[in-house]
């Protein structure tokens, strides 16, 4: 038993309580509480969050109407098990969700997080085709459990010591239009891969799907060109092929539509949902059309907690707040306004070598000006600057060279400009070393 006798002798003694491979990381930023787009720190300052969790608090930090729902949840029924009981959480919630997403994805099957929802993809697609092979994209990030980080690869240490991972899994490059010369040349080497692959490596009837996410997260906030997912979604109907979306961090509004798929227009065989579904309540989903999951069959997959009836009851009251709210014309309007600030500093600041984002989903990819290579140095002072002035922010990409911006699809103007001016100083101070 720990001596610690309050919240402060408790962080101290982090390092000793909480496994490293979860509590190493920066700036573990010791806070009491949360509200609207802030942090309350232990330090009596606030902080300005531009991370949201991850992209999981679209709607800001305890929002009242989701508490309210969680408690009246609370005070029904904590815990099933779905399946062995029915409630009305997890079917109203399934059937709302039918409503925003693309059309045909109406069957569900709920998880807790977002790598159990690309297991479940997984799962699926290799029991409904009774094909080995899934193609993924070099960069990408789906999680850390076996199979989900088996598809990973934004960067090695997710994978490091863990061999063997699931067998027939393949990558190819993910188009990046900063890095590849363009979006003509960035697509065209894709498409070349997968014809390399299908050639020499795989034959399209063996390949079960294409695992991609519409906006490359943790691999670095990467936008392919406007007509990736369009031609990829041709070139896997062609082989009768599953295309499954991994709509974990871009779904829910974050690119100004409810999903990346609306936002380039393509319906995926097979999506997977989490985070900002129920806006920090653990909860997923793997969605496909009914005709797809009903070849799913019956104990071929489960779980205990997922779809718990509390998350669920979140999740119905996120719906309500983004159609109440509008939120999702205010990410439309604020991401524009985040596009413009941050381009007017990147004339005095060429280290800002690359801006890329839709919506609320931005990245800012700092580079050497002589040389455009990635400069992570450069990032690293930013993100610590930035938070001495009171403004969270988190890094990506292969070498964390890109900064995140992904506040709360809620924010205000005076709020965002209150976080852009910070880090406009910190990108300021950040060059030369």
């Amino acid at each position: 038993m720990s001596d610690a006798t309050n919240w402060n002798d408790l962080y101290l003694q982090l390092d000793d309580l909480l496994a490293p491979s979860l509590s190493r990381d920066e700036p573990n930023l010791p806070v009491e509480r949360a509200e609207g787009v802030y942090f309350y720190g232990s330090d009596g300052r606030r902080y300005l969050d531009f991370v949201s969790g991850m992209a999981t608090c679209n709607i800001g930090h305890n929002h009242p109407k989701v508490v309210e729902a969680a408690r009246r949840q609370m005070e029904l029924l904590i815990h099933g098990p779905v399946g062995m009981v029915a409630y009305e959480a997890i079917l109203r919630l399934a059937d709302e969700l039918g409503d925003i997403l693309p059309a045909g994805l109406d069957m569900f099957f709920f998880g807790n997080s977002g790598a159990e929802a690309v297991e479940g993809a997984l799962k699926l697609a290799r029991y409904v085709t009774r094909r080995p092979g899934i193609v993924a994209f070099f960069g990408g990030f789906h999680g850390r459990t076996m199979g989900a980080a088996s598809v990973t690869t934004s960067k090695v240490k997710y994978r490091r010591n863990y061999e063997p991972l699931l067998p027939a899994v393949h990558f190819v490059h993910f188009p990046t239009p900063f890095r590849d010369g363009g979006p003509e040349r960035a697509t065209a080497r894709t498409f070349e891969e997968i014809e390399r692959l299908f050639e020499h490596t795989i034959v399209p009837s063996d390949v079960a799907c294409f695992l991609v996410e519409p906006i490359q997260g943790e691999g670095g906030y990467v936008v392919p060109p406007e007509n990736f997912l369009k031609g990829l979604r041709t070139l896997t109907e062609r082989h009768g092929i599953l295309l499954i979306l991994d709509e974990i961090q871009t779904g829910f509004g974050r690119t100004g539509e409810w999903f990346a798929a609306q936002t380039f227009g393509v319906v995926p065989d097979i999506m997977v949902i989490a985070k900002s579904i129920a806006n920090g309540f653990p909860l997923s989903a793997t969605v496909a059309p009914r005709d797809l999951m009903r070849r799913w069959d019956v104990g071929a997959h489960g779980t205990t907690f997922g779809g718990n009836p509390v998350a669920c009851a979140a999740g119905l009251a996120v719906l309500k707040v983004m159609r109440e709210e509008r939120v999702i014309e205010n990410c439309r309007e604020q991401g524009a306004h985040v596009l413009i600030r941050l381009r007017e500093m990147q004339a005095a600041a060429p280290w800002m070598g690359d801006i890329r984002g839709k919506g609320l989903m931005i990245g800012v990819e700092f580079v050497e000006p002589r040389t455009g290579d990635p400069a992570p140095g450069v990032a690293r002072r930013v993100l610590r600057q930035a938070l001495m002035d009171g403004l969270l922010l988190y890094p990506c990409g292969l070498n964390n060279e890109t900064v995140r911006v992904i506040p709360p699809l809620v924010i205000g103007r005076k709020e965002l400009d209150e976080g852009l001016d910070i880090f406009e100083r910190a990108v300021l101070a950040s060059y030369p070393a």
